[in-house]
């Protein structure tokens, strides 16, 4: 079972493509989930043991994009929408908490933006209730695609968060809201989590007088991380940033992710560009890039693997990072990321390798997953 976890404090998208014709100190003991492959199961029961070896307070798991309605609509209101969850779940809730970016509102009705070519949104209620099921205990909201229905889509997506107990962070009625640091608690520790938006379109950036996400602005990143860092432990900052499609890094992604660890996070955790990006331990913290897909309703071919990554702390201290490779590409798993083993597995990894290597990560393979060790 998780922790006991207690609220504190509540103050451009990947292309669709064409639709193909084919449709320690802390424990970390998963609730029941569906059977997995005895293969991945003795996996996660090494893990267990290992986890127990590294004595570490805190594990959190992190996502990339999820978004649960466009081409995977038909398959999670035949199937339910745990689907998307069943075949990752059991990890996930090994877990002290789980964080993920919510690409897209959770409604069913708002005004569009008519100049976008796509607009994107999930059906609230079961899709709130299957984020509540694979075990996330916060979400970013600050993205390309929080507004594609309106203020209206907005606050439906948060009301159904907050009617399932999922905090959500990086977007609000005003810029106040959307600039808010959301915490949770995990024992006596308090982990702040901050959200930011660095792609357009402009009309979606949350100003004093109108609603939206938070614009990635340096300067208001960096006095937001200071004083999170005054009431937290830990300070985790995700980060919607980059460029679609492409492991290139822009320039700006490497200046902002150093200075939010300069200010005081532990972790940057971006996403947006759909695809995996390089890893960078700066510090005493580090930044992911971009983790990928995690549970999108597309079929994009040009999307196939990605990472759950999972951050443990000894205290405040960053103590390791564990990368788990997913299977994402939804012609092949139809809507329903999958733990990847053996070779597959392997493969992500050395992606990884070759992606960070040119910023300073010694990416480790253990037993089918990449581990970068921290010292203290």
């Amino acid at each position: 079972m998780k922790p006991l976890r207690v609220l504190l404090c509540c103050s451009g998208a990947l292309l669709l493509g064409t639709a193909l014709a084919m449709q320690s100190c802390v424990s970390f003991s998963p609730r029941p989930s569906a059977a997995l492959s005895d293969s991945v199961q003795n996996r996660l029961k090494l893990q267990d043991a290992k986890d127990q070896v590294l004595g570490a307070d805190i594990k959190i798991s992190m996502v990339g994009d999820i978004m649960l309605g466009g081409t995977a609509t038909e398959i999670y209101q035949k199937n339910g929408y745990n689907h998307a969850f069943e075949e990752t779940r059991q990890l996930l809730r090994r877990s002290s908490l789980v964080f993920g970016n919510l690409e897209g509102p959770l409604a069913t009705w708002g005004l569009t933006d008519g100049e976008k070519t796509y607009s994107f949104k999930s059906q609230p209620d079961e899709s709130a209730a299957a984020l509540k099921y694979a075990g996330f205990d916060i979400v970013s909201l600050a993205n390309n695609h929080a507004l594609d229905y309106g203020v209206a889509g907005l606050v439906q997506t948060m009301q159904a968060l907050d009617k399932v107990d999922i905090n959500h962070v990086g977007a609000g009625l005003d810029l106040g809201q959307a600039r808010t640091v959301k915490f949770e608690r995990v024992g006596n520790r308090n982990i702040a989590f901050l959200a930011y938006s660095l792609t357009y379109p402009e009309t979606f950036w949350a100003t004093d007088k109108y609603a939206g996400v938070a614009f990635g602005d340096k300067a208001k990143i960096i006095e937001d991380i200071r004083i999170a860092r005054k009431s937290a432990d830990i300070v985790m900052v995700s980060m919607h940033w980059g460029r679609e499609s492409t492991t290139e890094l822009r320039p700006y992604q490497t200046e902002i992710g150093r200075a939010a660890i300069d200010a005081g996070a532990s972790v940057v955790i971006g996403h947006h560009p759909h695809i995996l990006q390089a890893i960078e331990p700066y510090k005493h913290g580090v930044i992911l890039y971009s983790l990928g897909n995690f549970a999108f309703g597309s079929y994009s071919q040009k999307v196939d693997t990605s990472v759950i990554a999972q951050a443990y702390f000894k205290g405040e201290k960053l103590a390791q990072l564990r990368l788990w490779p997913i299977k994402v590409r939804n012609t092949e798993v139809l809507f329903q990321s999958r733990i990847l083993d053996g070779a597959a597995a392997d493969a992500v990894v050395q992606h990884l390798q070759d992606l960070s290597l040119n910023h300073g990560a010694d990416i480790v393979n253990d037993n089918g997953t990449g581990v970068i060790f921290f010292s203290g």
